[in-house]
C-alpha cells in the first residue's frame, strides 16, 4: 500500500496554489499518492499518513484558511507527520527572509500542539497589477508595507522541488 500523502494549502492570488501543486508532483514522482486540495474543502484526514501544508504570510499575517485548518484538523494532525511551508519574501534581502520566518514561527507557535517535521519559507510572488480592490487601496497608502512595491516572482522552484524530494522520504 503507498504513502497517501495531502498537500493541503491556502492561496489568495495562486502563487502558494502553484508551489503546492509542484510539491504534489514531485512527492507522486517520489512514489507516493498524492491528493492536492484547497485547505478550505477538506473534510477529514483518514484516508491520509502524512500532510502538507502551505499558506502564504501576506502583510505578516498567515491565511485564515491555515488557522481553520488546524482548528479543524486538531486531534488528526497530532497523529500524522506534518509538514508546513509558507510563502511571504518578496526579495532576496536576507533582514526581510528572517522577519517572514519569525512571523511563520509566531503563527505557529498559536497551535503548540503542532509538531511538523519540517518547515520551509519559500519565496513569493507579487504583482501590483492584479490585486483584489480591497488590497489595491491598502498598497496605495503610503503607510502600508506594500506601498510602492514592485512586481517581483522570488520563488526558487529548484528549492521548493528539493524540499519536496526531501519530504518523500520522510513520509
Amino acid at each position: 500500500m503507498k504513502t497517501r500523502v495531502l498537500v493541503a494549502c491556502a492561496s489568495k492570488y495562486g502563487s502558494t496554489q502553484e508551489v503546492a501543486e509542484s510539491i504534489a508532483e514531485k512527492l507522486s514522482e517520489n512514489g507516493l499518492a498524492v491528493d492536492l486540495e484547497p485547505m478550505k474543502k477538506v473534510k477529514s484526514l483518514e484516508e491520509y499518513s502524512a500532510v502538507v501544508l502551505g499558506s502564504p504570510l501576506y502583510l505578516m499575517h498567515w491565511h485564515k484558511d491555515a488557522h481553520v485548518f488546524l482548528s479543524r484538523h486538531h486531534e488528526a494532525l497530532t497523529k500524522l507527520p506534518v509538514a508546513v511551508f509558507a510563502l511571504g519574501p518578496l526579495s532576496d534581502e536576507e533582514e526581510e527572509w528572517k522577519e517572514v520566518r519569525a512571523q511563520l514561527d509566531k503563527e505557529l507557535a498559536k497551535f503548540p500542539w503542532l509538531r511538523p517535521v519540517d518547515i520551509e519559507v519559500f519565496g513569493g510572488k507579487f504583482d501590483p497589477h492584479n490585486l483584489h480592490f480591497t488590497d489595491n487601496l491598502l498598497v496605495k497608502l503610503p503607510a502600508s508595507p506594500l506601498h510602492n512595491v514592485p512586481a517581483s516572482d522570488v520563488r526558487d522552484w529548484k528549492a521548493i522541488r528539493a524540499w519536496a524530494s526531501s519530504l518523500a522520504t520522510q513520509f
